[in-house]
């Protein structure tokens, strides 16, 4: 049951509407978010728009007299008052030079406005928790127990499964079974490019097949987009400028390699009005997702459990502001019926404010536990974002209602990223005697029982 998602939703995008309009209630979702500088920032935007404003009163007043002036050159030389007509030439004259000048001005505050927009994060609902770090997150529901909604919180969670069998890491067991390669990679590219092979590679595909066949089910059509995208996609969808240094940058094509296949599928509906009675927009994609995980150190990385390049299924939708709550606890359950088919432990989080992801309105987070490394591994993170990324894509719907064109909420979530889940499979289920079975639901295309 699913009674702890958000039912109502109110329209949050950083325009100027919203922020002159409740400035307060922004300032202080910002500051939920831990963004630091936030009123400076809002204050910043409210400056520009100001002198924005100013400087097209002023081209309109000039305007006006340019207009007027020009109306009244013919009647003065009829009249004979050439000094005043060649005197209103010159001052329209002017005019149009000076109004060059204020065009230029307003179009580069116009410019810095979005600038500075791009660079504050959505706004989160009311229902995401206060908290500066993961410790903050609530633990909303899990299959190793019931939960209380605001109390079992990531910092005071004690009820972990316990796997006598699992003894082994992950890269421990993949090693000594030659399912991944870890060394190999090293060799050919770098480390965090793990070679799979064998019957790693195969559990590779029996969990892409697993997945898309699952997605299909639940009514998605499969997209296969490019691994590289414009500048333009990358803003579209919130990565720029905020995960600029974590995205692989082409150079001379200003090109970026994708951190996740939300990008390119989402960018499918830049600059597209869609008819009501065609959302919701459902699209799954399989892709190759590449991170540069700068700063990323320690047992964290060991493994499986950060890469720089990984295989993930990606599930987004488009919708009206009135249906998207609907469509996050769909996606939520579909996550969810795929790690219970899988048989892993897992628990399910709603992110506090400080540990949000820039674009995000709400999100929630699976994790699968690790009992040979004592710890919870995130394998997909699902997210309504509003209309916050709507308004940077101009994704709208026109209302079938009134043919009024309004901005779409879009949602995405993993459904599911492979590398953690393949290390949470290899782990629980690993037998005493050093192989692994298979989870009955991947033996169709595994074609073993077990592993070894």
């Amino acid at each position: 049951m699913w009674s702890f998602v958000l039912k109502k939703k109110f329209s949050l995008m950083l325009t100027l509407k919203l922020i002159t309009e409740q400035y307060d209630r922004v300032i202080a979702g910002l500051n939920k978010k831990h963004f630091e500088g936030a009123k400076e920032a809002i204050d910043a935007v409210i400056a520009k728009d100001q002198e924005r404003r100013q400087t097209q009163k002023t081209l309109d007043d000039n305007l006006a007299e340019a207009n007027r002036l020009s109306k009244s050159i013919g009647m003065l030389m009829k009249n004979g008052q050439r000094a005043e007509a060649d005197a209103a030439k010159a001052r329209v004259a002017e005019l149009k030079t000076i109004n060059k000048e204020l065009d230029d001005k307003k179009a580069a505050c116009e410019a810095e406005m979005v600038d500075m927009l791009c660079q504050i994060p959505n706004i989160p609902y009311d229902e995401v928790p206060e908290g500066t770090s993961a410790e903050d997150n609530w633990v909303v529901k899990s299959n190793l127990k019931e939960c209380v909604l605001g109390q079992d919180t990531v910092g005071n969670w004690d009820c972990n499964p316990e796997v006598p069998t699992a003894k082994l890491p992950h890269w421990e067991l993949a090693k000594s079974l030659n399912l991944i390669d870890f060394d190999l990679g090293v060799k050919i590219t770098g480390a965090g490019f793990p070679v799979y092979r064998g019957l790693g590679a195969r559990l590779q595909r029996a969990l892409i097949n697993f997945f898309l066949v699952e997605a299909a089910k639940a009514g998605y059509e499969e997209i296969m987009p490019p691994t590289v995208v414009n500048k333009e996609s990358g803003y579209g969808t919130g990565q720029l400028p905020d995960k600029e240094g974590q995205m692989y940058h082409c150079e001379i094509d200003d090109f970026y390699l994708i951190p996740t296949a939300e990008v390119p599928v989402t960018n499918i509906y830049r600059d597209v009005i869609i008819d009501e009675k065609d959302l919701p927009i459902k699209n799954c994609a399989y892709t190759q997702c590449f991170r540069r995980e700068a700063g990323s150190y320690g047992k964290d990385v060991r493994g499986l459990n950060r890469l720089h390049e990984f295989s993930k299924i990606e599930i987004v939708r488009i919708d009206t502001p009135e249906h998207s709550a609907e469509s996050h606890r769909e996606m939520l359950e579909h996550v969810e019926g795929l790690l219970k088919k899988l048989e892993l432990p897992y628990r399910i989080l709603r992110l506090c404010g400080g540990d949000q992801s820039f674009t995000s309105a709400i999100c929630y987070d699976f994790e699968v536990y690790s009992e040979a490394q004592k710890r919870w591994l995130e394998v997909s993170s699902v997210s309504n974002f509003d209309t916050y990324q709507a308004n940077r894509l101009k994704c709208r719907y026109r209302r079938a209602d009134n043919k009024k064109v309004e901005l779409c909420h879009t949602l995405n979530g993993s459904a599911l990223a492979l590398p953690r889940i393949v290390a949470a499979i290899i782990e629980n289920y690993q037998q005493p005697d050093g192989t692994i079975k298979v989870p009955e639901v991947l033996k169709p295309w595994m074609q073993v029982d077990v592993i070894r």
